[in-house]
C-alpha cells in the first residue's frame, strides 16, 4: 500500500488486548446513540407545547438502524464490489426521478414517497459516491492529471442531479467526499490545490476580473512545477479549466443560483443587513447561543428554543438549541465526542485490511468531517446557511439511517481489521 494516503500518518501501536479492542469499538456504538439521546431531548424542546413527537421518530429510526448496524457489521465489504456499479445506477435513476416526480417542500424536490414514507435519496447518493470511489481509486497510483477524470465523471452526474434540486448542502458535501478520498488516495498536494482553487477563480471572476491576470498564471505556474510529465499540455489543459471557471462563475452566480442561495452565501458576512428575511435565522441562532453562557438554561428551559425564535431548529439548526440549553461546557463536550468518533474512524481506516475497504471509511470520515463543520459555523455564523444536519443530532429520518448504515460498513472495516492482527 505504497503511496497511500493513510501511511503519511505515522503506525499506530498495535494493542494486542483482545477486551481494550472490544472496548475501543464500542466508541462506534456509544457516541452516536448518545448524541442521539440528546438530541431527541433537544428536538422535544423545540416542539414542546406544540403537539409535535419528532423526537419520538428519531429515536425510532436510530434504533431501527442500530440494528443495521448490527448486521452490517458482519458482512465483508469487498463482497459489495461486484453490485457497485448497478447500484450507481440505481441511484442516478432514482435522483432523475424525484427531480420529475418528487415530492416538493420548502422550496426544493428533493423526497419521493414510498409507503408513506418521505426518502431523500440524495442522502443514499453519499453512500454511493463513496462506494463508486472506492472501487475506483483502489490501488490507484497518480502519475499525472487524467488519472481525476473518472473520479472526477462519477462524481459530476449525481452531483449535478443534486445540485438542480436544488440541495446546494449535499452537492457541496459530494465535493468534499471526492477530495478526501484523492487524498487518502495518494493525490499529490498540489493536485488538491489546483481543484480548490476553482472556487477562487469563481470568486475573483464576479468580484473583481482584472484579478485573474494575475491568479491563473500563478495557477498555472504551479501546475507546471508539480506536474511530473506531459507538462506543458496539462498545464494549458488547467489554464483553459480556470479560464471557462472564471467565464461561466458570472452567469451561474445570476442565472442558476436561486435568490435564496444568493443571500445565503452573502449574508453570513453581515447578516445584519436583512435581519427579517435571509439573515435572520442566522442572528438567532447566535443569540441563542450566546445567551446559554458557561452551564446554559437546562435541557428543556430554554426560552429562545420554547418561543420558537428560530424556524425548524430541530433540524439544521439544532446546535443553537444545544448551546442555548447546555451552555458552552455543553456544546464543548459534544463537540470532543464528535472528535473521539472521527479519530476512531481514521484508525480504523489506517488499519483497514485492504485499500477498497480504507477508503469507503475515509470517505464516511471526510463525510462527517465536512457536516459537522459546515453546520456547527453555520449556526455561529461564521459560514452561510447550506442545509447540512448535524450528524445524528439533526432531526432528518433518510440522513439519520444513512449515518447509520455507514457506522455499519465501519464496524464491518474494524472487526476485519482485528480479526488480521488477531493472526499476527
Amino acid at each position: 500500500m505504497m503511496g497511500f494516503g493513510r501511511n503519511r500518518i505515522p503506525t499506530l501501536k498495535i494493542v494486542r488486548n483482545k477486551k481494550f479492542l472490544k472496548d475501543v469499538d464500542l466508541i462506534i456504538w456509544i457516541i452516536p446513540l448518545f448524541l442521539v439521546h440528546l438530541s431527541c431531548l433537544l428536538i422535544a424542546s423545540t416542539q414542546r407545547n406544540i403537539g409535535i413527537t419528532n423526537w419520538y421518530q428519531h429515536a425510532i429510526i436510530a434504533y431501527i438502524g442500530s440494528v443495521i448496524v448490527y448486521f452490517l457489521a458482519q458482512f465483508p465489504l469487498q463482497d459489495l464490489r461486484k453490485y457497485i456499479m448497478p447500484i450507481y445506477l440505481f441511484t442516478i435513476l432514482i435522483l432523475l426521478y424525484v427531480n420529475f416526480s418528487g415530492t416538493s417542500a420548502l422550496g426544493a424536490q428533493r423526497w419521493f414517497n414510498f409507503a408513506g414514507l418521505y426518502i431523500q435519496p440524495s442522502e443514499f447518493a453519499k453512500l454511493t459516491l463513496i462506494l463508486i470511489l472506492s472501487s475506483i481509486l483502489d490501488r490507484k497510483r497518480f502519475s499525472d492529471l487524467s488519472h481525476l477524470i473518472k473520479p472526477l465523471l462519477v462524481s459530476l452526474l449525481p452531483w449535478v442531479l443534486v445540485f438542480i434540486q436544488p440541495d446546494l448542502g449535499t452537492s457541496l458535501v459530494f465535493g468534499a467526499i471526492l477530495l478526501g478520498m484523492l487524498y487518502w488516495s495518494g493525490m499529490p498536494y498540489e493536485w488538491a490545490f489546483i481543484i480548490l482553487a476553482s472556487l477562487v477563480t469563481g470568486l475573483i471572476a464576479y468580484l473583481y476580473q482584472l484579478g485573474l491576470f494575475l491568479w491563473i498564471p500563478i495557477i498555472g505556474f504551479l501546475s507546471y512545477k508539480s506536474l511530473p510529465n506531459k507538462k506543458k499540455l496539462l498545464t494549458l489543459l488547467v489554464v483553459f479549466f480556470h479560464s471557462l471557471i472564471a467565464k461561466i462563475s458570472p452567469w451561474f452566480w445570476e442565472n442558476v443560483l436561486r435568490d435564496y442561495q444568493r443571500d445565503r452565501l452573502i449574508l453570513f458576512l453581515n447578516p445584519s443587513k436583512d435581519p427579517l428575511g435571509g439573515g435572520y435565522h442566522m442572528l438567532q441562532s447566535k443569540i441563542g447561543i450566546g445567551s446559554g453562557g458557561l452551564l446554559g438554561s437546562g435541557l428543556m428551559q430554554g426560552q429562545l428554543t420554547k418561543l420558537k425564535f428560530i424556524p425548524e431548529q430541530h433540524t439544521d439548526f439544532i446546535f443553537s438549541a444545544l448551546g442555548e440549553e447546555t451552555g458552552f461546557l455543553g456544546t464543548v463536550f459534544v463537540l470532543f465526542l464528535f472528535f473521539i468518533l472521527i479519530v476512531r474512524l481514521i484508525k480504523i481506516a489506517i488499519e483497514a485490511r485492504t485499500d477498497f475497504e480504507s477508503l469507503i471509511v475515509i470517505g464516511i470520515a471526510s463525510m462527517f468531517i465536512f457536516q459537522i463543520m459546515v453546520n456547527i459555523f453555520m449556526t455561529i455564523g461564521l459560514g452561510p446557511v447550506t442545509g447540512i444536519p448535524l450528524p445524528f443530532m439533526s432531526y432528518g429520518r433518510t440522513a439519520l439511517f444513512v449515518n447509520f448504515i455507514s457506522l455499519g460498513f465501519c464496524l464491518s472495516v474494524s472487526r476485519r481489521g482485528q480479526s488480521v492482527r488477531k493472526n499476527l
